[in-house]
């Protein structure tokens, strides 16, 4: 008797510029992900030692020290939202776009074959460490299913890539064109938001930010979904076309 080879599971990779991005901006659909048996990887360019840690810095911490704990917040979080972190250590503030970050990058992507990508925006006149991340995240994309790209591992499909809502989406140029549903998860993304204690002004804030996104889910989600009264949502452009076979 012949046995057909097991499914693999999905893969989804995120790929953010500072330790706590992918917690406030995609840890729904990280929750989401996890929670269905997928293999989720969380690529961390930087710690957001320099620019995202003000609190630490007031306290009197050293670089070293504010590293140790954004590491060790992000790592927690990831492990509340069931996803494995990389971190890549290349500086925050500013995180600079160079050939060899970008090459990690497509190891990465050979490495973990990703079904769906999730990064940033690509503009932020307010923080320039993001759409560097998004450059090199889909930079990488491309070289990545270049075959005569010399790196390791096999070449990759063509992914399709989720922005996720970046925290002055007018000024971003950030439209919702993707409402994600995360009631089912949204106290597991709580949880992780609370392990990141450097950054515990945003608590509320991205707390808000679920409720609104998910009342803006249920006037769009048609008469008949039997959502509940109070939702949570997180909002996503696209900037590559969807390809289907269903308008839906």
């Amino acid at each position: 008797m012949t046995h057909g080879k097991a499914p693999t599971a999905r893969s989804t990779l995120v790929i953010t510029a500072h330790a706590g991005d992918f917690v406030w901006r995609a840890g729904g659909a990280v929750a989401l992900a996890s929670s269905r048996g997928e293999k989720v990887t969380i690529a961390c360019l930087t710690y957001g030692e320099r620019g995202e840690s003000a609190r630490a810095w007031r306290e009197g911490r050293k670089l070293a020290e504010i590293k140790e704990m954004r590491r060790t917040e992000a790592e927690a979080a990831a492990q509340v939202l069931g996803a494995e972190v990389r971190f890549l250590d290349a500086g925050d503030y500013p995180l600079s776009v160079t050939p060899e970050l970008t090459d990690r990058l497509v190891r990465i992507y050979r490495d973990t074959r990703p079904d769906v990508v999730l990064t940033h925006p690509r503009d932020d006149p307010y923080n320039g460490d993001h759409p560097a991340a998004a450059r090199m995240a889909l930079d990488a994309r491309v070289l990545a299913q270049a075959v005569g790209y010399p790196s390791d591992g096999e070449v990759i499909g063509a992914p399709p890539v989720f922005l996720f809502e970046p925290h002055q989406p007018e000024m971003c140029g950030f439209r919702p064109e993707v409402l994600l549903d995360i009631t089912p998860v949204w106290d597991t993304k709580r949880a992780a938001m609370e392990r990141l204690a450097t950054q515990q002004h945003l608590w509320e804030y991205y707390t808000d930010l679920g409720r609104r996104r998910g009342v803006q889910l249920r006037r769009n989600a048609g008469p008949n979904l039997g959502l509940p009264h109070t939702t949570y949502g997180e909002a996503y452009m696209r900037p590559y076309p969807q390809v289907t076979e269903v308008l839906a």
